[in-house]
């Protein structure tokens, strides 16, 4: 007999659950379980530990709903693509296929934007000004313009099918100092040459060789959202180029990066001109964004 034909509990439900999502490798399967759980019943994580505990009752709907939830997530589905959302710094952001799911890495890498647009001093009728270049699902940019309301903020990107997530998270959070702009890099914004404060970027950043090791990424990511050429610099030095054009003297520069590209980051940068370039080390200690000074 099957677990649609008895009578199911939450409880039940979890324990297949968590004992699928970890024969699939996955690496946190409780978690994971509460999550999708939660997003069927729409009920939050707290709701869904004390449904199991007190061995609540489930219907049979539902029941079917999470267990093919919980399949698509022992095929290494993004558990993001599955609940429709990605939770970034304060922000809830609709994601799915064909926009790079946001990180919890690059939580600190906009952090440091973040901070970069708050100690700005703007002329006298004026307010900061930051750029993201390449927004995909708006994450950033959208973390700039919330934690920073008295600055204007605008993103960038090229790829049709991220554009359309972002333009829907920019509606969403009804942020109106932020706008959206569809245009390549290099061709990004010429009316803004030399007006910038802070220009934050998490480009592409894998060499072309390099196989992501996470299904997930290799399986589900857009494949312009990793790769960035055979040494995986290729898009950062169009950042460099297309940041140096639109910074103000002193602006701030943030790249998002490997955990092993700092050195590399830090000798394209020097090269370029850039000044007081420093690679930051995120909270796990590894290399994860370098900055510089216009």
């Amino acid at each position: 007999m099957s677990v649609i034909d008895q009578p199911v509990t939450v409880r039940a439900l979890f324990d297949r659950s968590v004992a699928i999502l970890a024969a699939a490798g996955i690496l946190d399967p409780q978690v994971d379980a509460e999550l999708l759980i939660g997003h069927v019943l729409g009920a939050s994580r707290g709701r869904v530990q004390s449904l199991t505990v007190t061995d609540a009752p489930i219907g049979v709907d539902e029941a079917v709903s999470i267990i093919e939830a919980v399949e698509r997530r022992a095929a290494r589905e993004p558990l993001q693509h599955i609940t429709g959302v990605a939770w970034f710094r304060s922000l809830e952001l609709a994601v799915g296929p064909g926009v790079f799911v946001p990180r919890p890495e690059t939580e600190f890498v906009a952090g440091l934007a973040v901070d970069a647009l708050r100690a700005v001093v703007p002329a006298p009728d004026a307010r900061p000004l930051a750029i993201d270049l390449g927004t995909g699902s708006g994450a950033i940019a959208l973390s700039l313009a919330t934690e920073v309301p008295h600055a204007d903020v605008v993103a960038v990107e090229n790829s049709t099918a991220a554009f359309v997530w972002a333009k829907q998270n920019l509606r969403a959070t009804g942020a109106d100092n932020a706008r959206l702009v569809f245009i390549d890099l290099a061709d990004a914004l010429p009316e803004l040459d030399g007006s910038v404060d802070v220009v934050v970027s998490n480009p592409p950043y894998i060499p072309l060789g390099a196989i992501p090791r996470d299904p997930e990424v290799r399986l589900h990511d857009p494949e312009h959202a990793l790769y960035g050429g055979v040494d995986g610099l290729d898009v950062v030095r169009q950042v460099s180029s297309t940041a140096r054009r639109l910074l103000r003297p002193g602006g701030s520069l943030v790249i998002e990066h490997g955990d092993l590209q700092g050195a590399d980051l830090r000798a394209l940068l020097a090269a370029d001109g850039w000044r007081a370039v420093s690679t930051q080390r995120d909270l796990t200690g590894r290399d994860r964004a370098t900055t510089a000074l216009r």
